[in-house]
């Protein structure tokens, strides 16, 4: 082996001690009774819908040049229409991420993120030119005390956090988030990436549910999640949708989305909004489990469908979810960089097509497992 690839190899090495290696696997679902990893959170993929009919199953350019099909605009229209603001489609959430905050900050610019936050959020903000500092996660007196002490010394402030955080499950506090931007003044960006779906009344996400849609500046969600799909949106002013199409480069220098694409995004949008029932089992589902795993003393948290399973080292982690695997329940390992070292996880993602019979038992079958692990290993 070269010393070029050497380096590379050693690292690959260091990750497999540590139980942090990855590879892609080549999974097939029929040989689980239960798929706790997916993010179908409403169980759309199961729906039977079919593809609508649109001509072109190709884009070939830029939304800018000959990619901006009349798909876009009545998807566009229709998420204006649910969420009351100009909306803005994107090719992914990371898309969106990486190119949102370089486009509108600046040097002389500060950008306050959730420590939690999203790893594309965190190469958007990275990608910038502002400065930046991460508040504790959910703390907002930290996000006050940086506040007060880094406001007068910055043009604009965009404070930045998801609404349901993929790894924890837990949800933000939106109307303190927008006493808070609006006493230092200062942009608000939430992601929705989690919640699309399967909160609020019409599924529109946590601001939706906290009855504060209109009082956020930069609204993030993506049809990658829930709704089963591919692409994600900013709910703006109109001022920042026309400034975006001119200066947001993860927009401008990417093909679009196919016109097929868009058109089975707006289909899925219109099925998702009469789901209320199937979000309402789901929130029922997700907070009688989580009772059940602490009522066992399993370390669990959060406030949604995504329950966490704190395990805390790599390689314990890593035997649990092969174990679990072994057992019918497909279940994946959540390991650093993904979350902080020494918090290594499992993910379960409940859906809206399981049941109680389901999941019933499991709590018994993880406390069972982690047991094991402790007196000595599998």
């Amino acid at each position: 082996m070269s010393d070029l690839l050497k380096s590379y190899q050693d690292e690959l090495e260091k990750l497999n001690q540590t139980g942090n290696l990855r590879s892609l696997k080549q999974i097939d679902e029929s040989q689980y009774k239960l798929n706790l990893s997916s993010n179908d959170y409403m169980g759309i993929a199961k729906l039977g819908l079919s593809i609508p009919e649109e001509k072109g199953m190709g884009s070939g350019s830029s939304r800018l040049l000959t990619g901006n099909f009349q798909a876009y605009k009545l998807l566009e229209d229709e998420l204006e229409l649910q969420f009351g603001s100009p909306a803005l489609f994107f090719n992914s959430g990371y898309h969106a991420n990486i190119g949102i905050l370089p486009a509108l900050s600046s040097k002389g610019d500060l950008i306050l993120s959730d420590k939690l936050n999203h790893a594309s959020i965190i190469d958007g903000i990275k990608l910038s030119d502002a400065d930046y500092h991460r508040y504790k996660h959910l703390d907002y007196q930290h996000l006050k005390r940086l506040l007060k002490k880094y406001r007068s010394n910055y043009k604009r402030v965009f404070i930045v956090s998801e609404s349901i955080f993929s790894m924890d499950g837990d949800v933000a506090d939106l109307h303190e988030l927008i006493k808070i931007k609006n006493k230092y003044d200062c942009f608000l960006y939430v992601d929705e990436a989690h919640a699309l779906g399967t909160r609020g009344e019409k599924g529109l996400g946590i601001a939706e549910e906290q009855n504060c849609l209109s009082q956020i500046n930069l609204l993030v969600g993506t049809f990658g999640k829930a709704m089963n799909s591919v692409g994600a949106y900013l709910v703006c002013d109109a001022t920042i949708k026309d400034y975006l199409i001119n200066k947001m480069r993860s927009l401008i220098f990417t093909t679009a989305l196919p016109p097929v694409s868009i058109a089975w995004n707006l289909q899925i949008l219109k099925q998702s909004i009469g789901m209320q029932k199937e979000r309402t089992h789901l929130q029922k589902l997700s907070n009688q489990f989580r009772t059940a795993l602490q009522d066992l003393g399993i370390k669990t948290g959060g406030d949604s469908n995504i329950i966490p399973i704190m395990i805390g080292d790599s390689e314990k982690c890593t035997q649990i979810a092969e174990k679990m695997q072994k057992l019918g329940y497909l279940v994946f390992p959540i390991r650093p960089p993904s979350v902080p070292p020494n918090t290594s996880r499992l993910r379960l993602s409940l859906s809206a097509d399981m049941t109680w019979d389901d999941l019933k038992e499991l709590p018994v079958i993880i406390n069972d497992l982690q047991l094991t692990i402790k007196n000595g290993g599998i």
